[in-house]
């Protein structure tokens, strides 16, 4: 088995409970102007997508004005500030998990789909932004994901190869962006199952 050096996890769903957060804040915008992502459409198609991405796929779809992506993208990502200032703190079972890979000298980083401002915020707020040795948003590729580029950016900052780095996703989206980078993959269905034991057996010696 290859020495892991790298362990890279996406942000929403995975460190951070804000995919309703996204959800909710979206939404409120875009009744506004009579469009709504129904829950539906949410797990089906969009959730893991970046705000721009959903707003073109609603335009395509539904009819969105797409003059009106920039106004709403706006709003969405303030109003989404606002519910995480209220209902982000730190998790500490994600704290014990990064300081543990820390002391075992394994980099760790953060891949996500959402914009650096909002990504800093949380992060900040989750008391971890200054454990990572790595970030990247969607405003650092020029493909979010599904598209592997913002893991194999992430990878080439770190200076480690797919066969030393472990990703932790959830989403449909991130999982096959992780899978496209040939990193190993560990999948998860909430924040709360990223622990110890989550990584027990694919870092050997985590728990030691």
């Amino acid at each position: 088995m290859n020495e892991i050096k790298a362990v890279l996890f996406d942000m929403d769903g995975v460190l951070i409970d804000a995919q309703e957060w996204h959800y909710e804040a979206l939404n409120e915008v875009l009744q506004v102007f009579g469009y709504e992502i129904t829950r539906e459409m949410h797990e089906d198609r969009y959730d893991g997508l970046s705000t721009s991405k959903k707003l073109q796929m609603l335009t395509n779809e539904v009819g969105l004005p797409e003059h009106i992506h920039g106004m709403i993208n706006r709003v969405k990502q303030d109003r989404t500030l606002r519910i995480a200032a209220q209902n982000c703190y730190p998790n500490v079972s994600h704290q014990v998990l990064v300081s543990k890979l820390k002391s075992k000298n394994i980099k760790v980083g953060v891949v996500t789909n959402s914009i650096r401002q909002t990504t800093e915020f949380m992060l900040t707020y989750a008391g971890l932004l200054e454990s990572l040795d790595v970030l990247v948003t969607n405003q650092d590729v020029s493909e979010p994901k599904p598209s592997p580029e913002c893991y194999l950016i992430a990878m080439e900052k770190l200076g480690v190869s797919p066969l030393q780095t472990v990703i932790v996703e959830d989403s449909p989206y991130g999982i096959m962006a992780a899978k496209a980078s040939g990193a190993t993959v560990v999948t998860v269905k909430s924040v709360d199952e990223v622990t110890l034991d989550l990584l027990n057996g694919v870092v050997p010696g985590i728990l030691t």
